[in-house]
């Protein structure tokens, strides 16, 4: 049962996602036990055994299944002397099993301006964990953050990704106060496993970015990836208003809205991702001019 409980706590680190499954009622002779659990990890491998059996590769697949919905689910199971004798088990009864998603996304908000305020205290009631980053104390504090999960000041923005491992479950929103900060956690960000990294910033700032992480070695596969301009494209204009289309997209990513329906989203233009030619005849360029 520890070594469940060390794994989550792993897990929860590293920003992954996961299903624990117990057993919550067994009557008769079942082979899973009362409290009995399995960790599902979201490549499929699992910590833990609730009593091994079809069962337990029925559970298996519904973890498989809340993992991708995060929503809890309960479920019975019969198992007959008939059912039994064809597993190669002296059992029968039934088994009632609780499964529970763990590990919700972690918002990792770049910068404790207007917008990254505003993105924190929305992206909090639909339920996603949030860090803010800054490297103003005077901005990020707990009076101007106070539903956020942490508030962390740094001597620079690159400090952060030596303090935290960001997992398919962390998302990255990019909103600092500047140009050279936004394309420095970029640079950062694009090299983690994060599930959703999203940038301010006009198309032309963004393109220039791009060049320069093209020019640096980035996949131009990873690059693609970023959601830039950030947030769904609704015309908002304040604050408030870009802060609402902002996490309107990550709740898309967390219900994967743009794989159940990729054209149906009114997201902006994406940029395009240069080639290392387009890189090298703007270098060229550059150099003759």
């Amino acid at each position: 049962m520890d070594a469940i409980y060390k794994e989550i706590v792993k897990l929860l680190e590293n920003g992954e996602r996961a299903a624990l499954a117990t057993v919550i009622r067994s009557t008769g002779s079942t082979p899973g036990k009362e409290a009995a659990k399995m960790l599902v990890r979201a490549d499929g491998t699992s910590v833990g055994s609730i009593g091994g059996g079809c069962t337990e590769a029925d559970v298996w697949a519904l973890a498989r299944r809340v993992i991708e919905t995060e929503e809890p689910l309960r479920e019975t199971f019969t198992l007959t002397p008939k059912t039994a004798e064809e597993e190669g088990l002296a059992c029968g009864g039934i088994v009632e099993v609780f499964i529970e998603p763990i590990g919700a996304p972690v918002l990792y908000v770049f910068g404790a301006g207007h917008i990254g305020k505003h993105v924190v205290r929305l992206a909090n009631t639909v339920g996603l964990n949030t860090v803010v980053v800054d490297d103003r104390a005077r901005f990020a504090n707990r009076e101007h953050f106070p539903d956020a999960g942490e508030v962390v000041v740094v001597q620079d923005f690159g400090e952060a990704f030596e303090r935290f491992t960001f997992g398919e479950n962390s998302y990255i929103v990019i909103v600092t106060r500047g140009h050279r900060y936004d394309e420095l956690v970029l640079s950062r960000a694009v090299r983690t496993e994060a599930g959703y990294v999203g940038l301010i910033g006009s198309k032309a700032k963004i393109s220039r970015i791009y060049r320069r992480l093209v020019d640096e070695g980035v996949a131009r596969s990873r690059i693609e990836q970023v959601h830039a301009p950030i947030g769904l494209d609704i015309g908002c204009r304040t604050p408030e208003e870009i802060s609402v289309s902002i996490v309107a997209q990550l709740i898309a990513q967390r219900r994967q809205a743009f794989i159940k329906n990729p054209s149906g989203l009114p997201g902006f233009a994406p940029v395009r991702v240069p080639t290392q030619h387009s890189v090298e005849a703007a270098s060229d360029s550059h150099a003759e001019s």
